[in-house]
């Protein structure tokens, strides 16, 4: 296998966001889980995105298993990487997406990395290096209230440089809509003046295909799918990639039981739950009694084992940023995550034992708590369900998922999952 491209996403969320805009833009793709075994059989692709759940941890940790998948990919060819981060930059001042850069640009030698969270399609833009939710700065979005990473900061080269050990300059738009030529000279200049990163403004689609133009040039970048989009169509515009059928991936249907799982606290989740009441039972988790030690796990498989072979159903944890505030502080924001994640996983867990072959999965962590319990090594990517959201196959067992970030997806997210997960 020779790579035209390797991804290493911080979350598994996230990594089936790329995976699926790879796959659209024509490039053969495969999501792995964590960096693939050598024994891994995987057929061949154009990208492959090594799923890690770092976003969140220590930065030491999340540098260490970004080096480890980064030496896989490049073993397999990739001579460009994309560390792919969420499309609302959370990190904490500590990091990790600064730390993880410096060490990735320190490996393979890069002298400036481009660096830009935009992907106009779903929302999120940047100028003059603030970056935007919608209409509004990222400081004013309920990314504010983001029980992990809450972000209180709009301006990115202000957030990047707080973490990264490099000087940290600006790409604006008017440089930008000069072109390619006037990007790559603007690169020289910050390299002169020992300047390591360069937040790059991004308002319109168009722009991603001149990020990704000038990106594939260099040996790393950073960002969110967005910058995935511009690399792949720059691939295949200049011939290095022969541009390949999306959703080739979906395979013969799997059937069996079909189980949603909700983790997330955003709105959009929230409201996805609301409308899913109206067609399918919906159990909501006492989070509460998760943290006081009472065996939720086995209620909510009591409560779905009977519903199951009459349809689908719904599993929440959600509950309201008021709320996981008021837990939070009562439990600690560790041991509170970490308790209702793998709360989560067991129920998953003992669902697929009890024949379930369909998850849908909302929430970055959770997603992440949830596979990582199932063991699988990898996906491949098929039908998209919404912006950012495809189906997964599983590369080893007759399973299909659906890993949706909190904020992704429709008001009717869960039933247009089912519609597509055959």
């Amino acid at each position: 296998m020779t790579l035209a491209l390797g991804c290493i996403a911080d979350d598994y969320t996230g990594a089936s966001d790329l995976a699926n805009t790879l796959t659209r833009a024509g490039l053969r793709t495969v999501q792995t889980i964590g960096v693939p075994t050598d024994d891994l059989k995987l057929p061949e692709v154009d990208a492959v995105v090594v799923s890690l759940k770092s976003r969140s941890i220590e930065a030491s940790l999340a540098v260490s298993r970004s080096r480890a998948a980064e030496t896989w990919l490049r073993g397999r060819g990739a001579s460009h990487v994309l560390f792919k981060i969420c499309s609302t930059f959370d990190s904490t001042d500590a990091g990790n997406i600064g730390p993880v850069m410096d060490a990735l640009r320190a490996d393979c030698g890069e002298a400036v990395v481009l660096v830009t969270p935009a992907f106009p399609e779903t929302g999120r833009t940047v100028y003059q290096g603030n970056l935007f939710v919608g209409a509004v700065p990222l400081n004013e979005s309920p990314l504010k209230d983001h029980p992990l990473n809450p972000m209180h900061d709009s301006n990115l080269v202000r957030v990047l440089a707080r973490q990264s050990k490099t000087q940290v300059g600006l790409v604006d738009l008017a440089t930008l809509t000069r072109g390619a030529e006037a990007v790559r000279s603007l690169l020289a200049e910050f390299s002169g003046k020992g300047i390591g990163a360069a937040i790059i403004d991004a308002v319109f689609d168009r722009d991603l295909e001149t990020i990704g133009l000038v990106a594939a040039e260099h040996r790393l970048s950073v960002g969110a799918s967005g910058i995935g989009l511009g690399l792949a169509r720059a691939l295949v515009s200049t011939g290095k990639v022969k541009s390949a059928a999306a959703g080739s991936g979906q395979g013969a249907a799997v059937g069996g039981q079909v189980a949603c799982l909700a983790g997330s606290c955003s709105q959009a989740t929230l409201q996805q739950i609301a409308n899913a009441e109206r067609v399918m039972p919906v159990l909501h988790l006492d989070t509460e009694r998760i943290l006081t030690g009472a065996n939720e796990a086995q209620r909510a498989l009591d409560w779905a084992g009977p519903r199951l072979a009459q349809g689908p159903v719904l599993i929440a944890s959600s509950a309201t940023p008021a709320d996981v505030a008021a837990l939070q502080a009562r439990h600690g924001r560790d041991a509170a995550g970490h308790a209702i994640e793998q709360t989560m996983a067991d129920i998953a867990e003992n669902l697929v034992k009890s024949g379930a072959r369909r998850l849908i999965v909302a929430g970055g962590e959770t997603s992440g708590a949830v596979v990582d319990r199932l063991k699988i090594p990898g996906f491949l990517v098929g039908a998209e369900i919404a912006a950012g959201v495809p189906v997964l196959r599983a590369v080893a067992g007759e399973m299909l998922l659906a890993l949706k970030s909190g904020n992704f997806g429709g008001p009717e997210f869960f039933s247009d999952a089912m519609r597509l997960m055959r």
